[in-house]
């Protein structure tokens, strides 16, 4: 089965929440504040698999969770981190946000992306301490890990995409090139999911060849199996179009080729002015040698018609045969030739930008709504993890958050929207009375 778009549901760990310990100790006068911190959350990383092509991996399992940091204890003892969650992904898989459709991450290179961070152990009440303050009796909770929700889309990577449409023998050439073996029949759809396969030049040099399902007319709009493979395409530094020469489908050469063009430009206009070479596939069925393959638009009307056309759109026209294995090494060569001149394979730039992030994280993006009962609910990601922050049975602690809701503008906007001396606010699951 392929599976090549998938949502899922990834956090991170928690921090570990700090401690309130004084050391207690025989013969030891006033030890003083020992509590240690939290530990760190663990990360949700993502890491090339390069053994897969799929995302079969995610069709049973759709939410991950790293481990919680251990809180921390006495005698300074720091609590454990979080183990990190390692979710591998093939070559060209996209992380995309899921509300926005904004690529994160194109996972090309060979680095591990964090996609999530832990969230930071809480403090210890050791680090309150201070002259005037001797005996801290309050600390820090651990933050809570990122979490999201997220689309991974995977993109294969190859140097030359075939496309063309069902039975024009895209398999067959692929197989015939190549040592990938895909599944090769006389029907329509035998491809079911595309193949990759590594095509020698000589020596070490070489370059990567996908076959992908056939399109038909309106498989840009959703139609037969090729729209949905269309994305992996997309980052092919060039296109061999393949097209049955042969007249056995009662279809002209020509518009076979109008037609993938037109599936092409609709999809993509990008993907249609790729660098393209045509190959005029079953070409065995009209000539008796392989010496008469240039003779073939002389010796048929529709060949001539496709050779007139490409010829305009500066396209060339290659005739082989996969299964006769005729004229495949003049096509290789004209694919290599013309991969020297491209650049390289395309990747994708991220669009989610730290200010997106801020969007949802920042202090100026809380919402602030009216209940029923005339009470106001404070809501957002950083009200959230001041709440975590805070210990709400420690004067000092209290403080804090009183002065962090003032610094980051949250009471003016408490004010803004009518809440006056009295009123109940709830912030996550902390409830006070709103004081002028």
């Amino acid at each position: 089965m392929f599976i090549d778009k998938i949502n899922i549901h990834v956090k991170a760990g928690n921090g570990g929440n700090g401690v309130v310990s004084f050391r207690r100790e025989k013969y030891v006068a006033k030890g003083g504040p020992d509590g240690g911190d939290g530990g760190n959350g663990g990360n949700i990383v993502f890491r090339i698999d390069e053994g897969s092509n799929t995302l079969l991996y995610f069709k049973y399992r759709r939410k991950f969770a790293a481990e919680n940091g251990g809180d921390g204890a006495g005698e300074k003892f720091h609590g454990a981190n979080g183990e990190d969650v390692i979710i591998p992904v093939p070559r060209g898989t996209l992380i995309k946000d899921a509300s926005s459709g904004k690529v994160i991450k194109d996972m090309s290179d060979d680095e591990d992306f964090i996609l999530c961070k832990g969230g930071r152990g809480g403090w210890g009440n050791k680090h309150f301490a201070t002259p005037t303050r001797q005996i801290p009796r309050f600390a820090r909770a651990g933050l809570p890990g990122e979490e999201r929700d997220i689309t991974l889309e995977l993109k294969m990577i190859a140097d030359v995409g075939l496309a063309g449409l069902p039975s024009a023998g895209k398999s067959s050439l692929l197989a015939a090139v190549s040592a990938a073996r895909p599944k090769i029949a006389d029907y329509h759809f035998t491809t079911l999911e595309p193949n990759l396969g590594v095509v020698s030049t000589g020596g070490e040099s070489g370059f990567i060849m996908a076959d992908i399902p056939g399109l038909i007319e309106g498989a840009s709009e959703g139609l037969g199996l090729g729209h949905a493979f269309l994305r992996h395409i997309e980052r092919c530094r060039m296109l061999v179009q393949v097209i049955d020469i042969s007249g056995q489908e009662g279809r002209s050469p020509l518009d076979d080729f109008e037609t993938i063009s037109d599936e092409l430009r609709k999809f993509s206009e990008e993907l249609a002015e790729r660098p393209r070479i045509i190959a005029a596939n079953k070409a065995d069925l009209l000539v008796d040698s392989e010496d008469e393959f240039e003779m073939i638009p002389e010796l048929s009307d529709d060949c001539l018609k496709l050779e007139n056309r490409c010829r305009e759109l500066g396209y060339k026209v290659i005739y082989i045969s996969s299964l006769a294995k005729l004229g495949l090494k003049k096509l290789v060569d004209a694919i290599a030739e013309m991969l020297r001149e491209l650049p390289p394979v395309k990747t994708y730039e991220a669009e989610y930008t730290v200010d997106d992030m801020l969007e949802e994280y920042g202090p100026e993006n809380i919402t602030i709504t009216r209940g029923d009962d005339a009470s106001f609910t404070v809501e957002g990601a950083w009200a959230k993890a001041l709440v975590n922050r805070i210990n709400i049975y420690d004067r000092e602690s209290m403080m804090y958050f009183e002065r962090s809701l003032n610094k980051f503008g949250v009471i003016d906007k408490l004010r803004e929207a009518g809440c006056k001396e009295g009123d109940i606010v709830h912030i996550d699951d902390v409830e006070f009375s709103f004081v002028e």
